[in-house]
Formats: structure tokens, C-alpha cells, sequence
């Protein structure tokens, strides 16, 4: 399974990185904001998405609504991981398509817990 994991920071971008390569999931693509992300969807054979939302260039809210926007990828797994962690951010998320929500920080289990949930739904 090959994970396209988007964040403005290196260091988070690292953090999921090895995060995910623990929990086994050691195919991943790295972008450094939505724009990026669009540009990787377009050559690489992504299966799931983890997002920032606060990101230059393109937000990861905007980003997962072009996503969600493109027939090919209308099911496409998409899990947020973001400090933004007002009730009202995580409806909007999901109204735009996420498939579950994290709040940074977050530990090990929690990110491998939110995947396997989103999978199995």
C-alpha cells in the first residue's frame, strides 16, 4: 500500500514517516502541501492520503475537496492529522471528505488505530 503523506513541516512529514514504516507501511510518498500533493497523485499510484490542513501554496481542506472532486479518486482513503482541534474544523473536514481526523500531537497507535479504522469502514 503506498501512502502519500502531505505537510509543510519536514519534521512531521519524518515523524509520519517512521511512524508508518513501524507500523508497517513503508511505501510512502512525501509532499509538502496540497499543490505537491495533486502534482504526486498525478504519477504515483497512491492508496491512501494523510494530510496537514495548514499549509502554504494549497490548504489541506481545499486540497482534499480537489481530491474528492476527481471521479478517480472520490473513495480514496483520506485520514487529517492537524492541530486544528475545534469541533467545528473536524465537521468541516469531514463535510469535505476526509475519512477520519487526528490531532497533533498524536502517538504511534493512535496514527496506526486511525488507519486500520479507515480501511476497514
Amino acid at each position: 500500500m503506498k501512502i502519500l503523506a502531505v505537510d509543510d513541516s519536514p519534521t512531521m512529514r519524518r515523524i509520519i514517516i517512521n511512524t508508518l514504516k513501524r507500523a508497517g507501511y513503508a511505501d510512502v510518498v512525501e509532499a509538502g502541501d496540497g499543490k505537491d500533493a495533486l502534482a504526486k497523485l498525478k504519477v504515483e499510484d497512491v492508496n491512501f492520503i494523510i494530510t496537514d490542513w495548514n499549509m502554504p501554496e494549497m490548504d489541506g481542506l481545499t486540497f482534499v475537496t480537489t481530491v474528492r472532486g476527481m471521479d478517480k479518486y472520490k473513495t480514496l482513503p483520506i485520514l487529517m492529522v492537524t492541530t486544528r482541534s475545534v469541533k467545528d474544523d473536524i465537521v468541516e473536514a469531514l463535510k469535505a471528505g476526509v475519512n477520519n481526523y487526528i490531532v497533533k500531537p498524536f502517538t504511534p497507535d493512535t496514527l496506526k488505530e486511525k488507519i486500520e479504522q479507515v480501511l476497514k469502514a
